[in-house]
């Protein structure tokens, strides 16, 4: 799904969602770091024997993990880090473009970058400084 140009107000409105999805996300990327060390030899038995529970269990994991990532895509929002639960609304700032910028666990939408400078450019919102 292409990318979609967020109002801020509309990003604000769209946060829950993507919060929710993020969280299915860290969720299921916590099981695949835990079952991870367990798993790797499970899978490689599972290549020659058809399977067992412990792949069984990571994929599952994997799969919600996708379905996370691929929902907020379909929000038109960027993925930018799965691992720390990074994403971007892009958006318009004075006429230009830039991305909102939230991470997983911050409460509300209070950053903005510009296209190139990614996080560490991260500067506070004012919300009258979005177009509209």
């Amino acid at each position: 799904m292409p990318t979609r140009v967020y109002t801020l107000t509309e990003a604000r409105k769209a946060l829950p969602r993507v919060r929710r999805l993020m969280g299915e996300v860290q969720s299921a990327r916590a099981e695949i770091l835990r079952l991870r060390p367990e798993a790797w030899p499970a899978l490689r038995k599972a290549a020659g024997n058809g399977g067992n529970v412990a792949a069984g269990q990571l994929l599952a994991h994997f799969a919600r993990l996708e379905a996370g990532v691929k929902g907020i895509g379909q929000l038109g929002v960027l993925v930018k880090d799965p691992d720390s639960g990074l994403v971007d609304f892009l958006a318009r700032r004075r006429g230009k473009e830039v991305y909102i910028c939230w991470r997983y666990g911050e409460d509300e939408l209070a950053w903005w970058h510009d296209i190139q400078a990614g996080f560490a450019g991260r500067q506070r919102i004012r919300d009258d400084d979005f177009d509209a």
